[in-house]
């Protein structure tokens, strides 16, 4: 096979897996009021099945790229996909909200053991920086393509054959990813000798799940929680001796030394900035489109579609935009585009009409789909080749850390909104505290859905209205965090990241 097609083989090959990797959460979050009334199953719950498999990811990239650097990328590759599409079916067929969320936990194991090592390999056949930048940027639009793909095709999924269709659609996007991968990908691997870091990865796993679950589980009565309380401190402790481990160990799950170079270190912070307003806001809107203004999963799917196709298209050029502007313009030129129409959506209300957020949605998603490409390249060419595998995972692991953190972190701020501002409504209607508190529960627990069992002087036309009015008291109120996270991503490479491009376009590093 001459060089030209086995490069052209192995880059299908990568977005096949991709593809594969991404659409489940797209897929997931236009399927998550569904699920809640399928399975009964509160915010809390909700969030759970949106970053189970995330945060398995967050907890094993570090290690599957140790692991690929040992055994191979391709082998790992392959038991990756093997897993993604076992974790599949288990999803497909979950008779629960509990053992579906335990398929999300091995689809993220399989994802940990996918998406790194489609990106080592994918650096490995294109030594070049010109036509890794551009190999990435193509890698990259692949995630925008499900963004596209998935909400459309997963809600009309939802809508003809329930929810639980969407899961089986990885079956064979996993086949073919897995034939191509098998039959003509070379393998590679670091020739040094290395070991696994067993108390690294129980320390991560422990600091990832603990923090996770503190966050989720949040609420107004946190600081009188021992649980919680606990869960902080040992997240906290744990995050110390991990980073005490890696630093002394010979062979640490995390080279801290990677984070000498300053450009490996910011992208990695920006990386988790922007999948943080990304994971959070489809989130959020997914359910404001079906929840507040009664969109079906199908139509919410339809009305992302403008958003991810500015997505895909930023990603497609942003390779060659870089090798014009350099990777660190157009990083911060796209964090910025997206900090001002994410601003934008403050002008939310309950009617607000979908014409009039079109154009914040499209602005939003070109402007972050122009970060990924040169986040990716600037990551791999600042770390040193034979570190290819780990240096993919920690910016994996970045990307799955502000995806977990922003559907926490920014489900809790709503969830707490929510709460707080429907008190208020049910305090003005003259309400008993503990009739308050049940009607609250019931509708963190219900969605959208009245209570039937309402008391006489409340409407369900009434309560739905300030349940609306509650909702998008919270969805203001992470559109400013969002906001505020895309901002300070393009301080930081604008402040403290030199121009990464020469006059010969080609990626310079601060290696020696």
């Amino acid at each position: 096979m001459n060089r030209s097609r086995y490069k052209a083989i192995t880059l299908l090959a990568m977005c096949f897996a991709l593809f594969m990797a991404h659409i489940d959460g797209t897929v997931v979050n236009v399927a998550l009021p569904k699920i809640q009334s399928s399975l009964g199953s509160d915010v809390s719950g909700l969030q759970w099945v949106a970053n189970a498999d995330s945060l398995l990811a967050a907890c094993l990239v570090l290690t599957s790229g140790t692991l690929s650097d040992m055994y191979g990328r391709k082998r790992v590759f392959l038991v990756g996909a093997i897993i993604c599409m076992i974790a599949s079916v288990i999803c497909g067929f979950a008779p629960n909200l509990g053992i579906l969320i335990a398929g999300r936990f091995l689809q993220g194991i399989g994802n940990a053991a996918l998406i790194p090592t489609s990106l080592a390999i994918l650096a490995g056949a294109f030594p070049n920086p010109k036509e890794k930048t551009k190999a990435i940027s193509i890698w990259s639009a692949v995630s925008g393509i499900a963004l596209i793909a998935g909400p459309v095709l997963g809600g009309l999924l939802v809508d003809t054959l329930g929810w639980q269709s969407v899961f089986l659609i990885n079956l064979p996007l996993g086949a073919i990813a897995f034939w191509l991968t098998f039959s003509f990908v070379r393998d590679s691997k670091n020739q040094k000798q290395q070991r696994l870091d067993v108390p690294g990865l129980l320390l991560s796993i422990v600091f990832l799940a603990s923090f996770t679950y503190a966050i989720i589980e949040f609420n107004a009565r946190f600081w009188r929680s021992p649980l919680l309380i606990l869960l902080l401190t040992l997240a906290g402790i744990s995050l110390l001796a991990f980073l005490a481990i890696e630093y002394y160990s010979s062979h640490p799950m995390l080279p801290l030394k990677l984070f000498k170079n300053p450009t490996f270190t910011i992208v990695n912070v920006v990386s988790v900035l922007v999948f943080f307003t990304v994971a959070s806001l489809l989130f959020i809107f997914s359910l404001f489109l079906q929840q507040v203004q009664g969109y079906s999963a199908a139509a919410a799917g339809l009305r992302f579609l403008p958003m991810n196709i500015a997505f895909v298209s930023a990603a497609l050029v942003s390779g060659w935009l870089a090798t014009q502007l350099g990777w660190r313009l157009t990083i911060a030129i796209g964090l910025m585009l997206a900090g001002i129409a994410t601003l934008l959506f403050l002008r939310i209300n309950v009617d607000t009409e979908y014409k009039a957020i079109v154009l914040s949605l499209v602005i939003s998603g070109f402007g972050c789909g122009l970060t990924l490409a040169p986040i990716a390249a600037a990551a791999m060419s600042s770390a040193p080749p034979t570190q290819a595998g780990i240096a993919s995972a920690v910016l994996n692991t970045s990307n799955s850390l502000g995806g977990i953190s922003g559907i926490a972190l920014q489900g809790t701020i709503l969830k707490q909104y929510l709460a707080s501002d429907l008190a208020r409504s049910l305090s003005a209607w003259n309400l008993p505290a503990n009739l308050q508190g049940q009607l609250i529960a019931d509708v963190l627990q219900n969605g959208a859905k009245v209570p039937s069992n309402l008391p006489a002087n409340i409407t369900p036309s009434a309560l739905h209205q300030a349940i609306d009015s509650a909702f998008i008291s919270g969805l203001h109120a992470t559109v400013v965090v969002a906001s505020f996270a895309l901002f300070t991503g393009a301080l930081l490479i604008l402040v403290f990241v030199p121009q990464a491009f020469n006059k010969e376009n080609k990626l310079v590093t601060n290696d020696k």
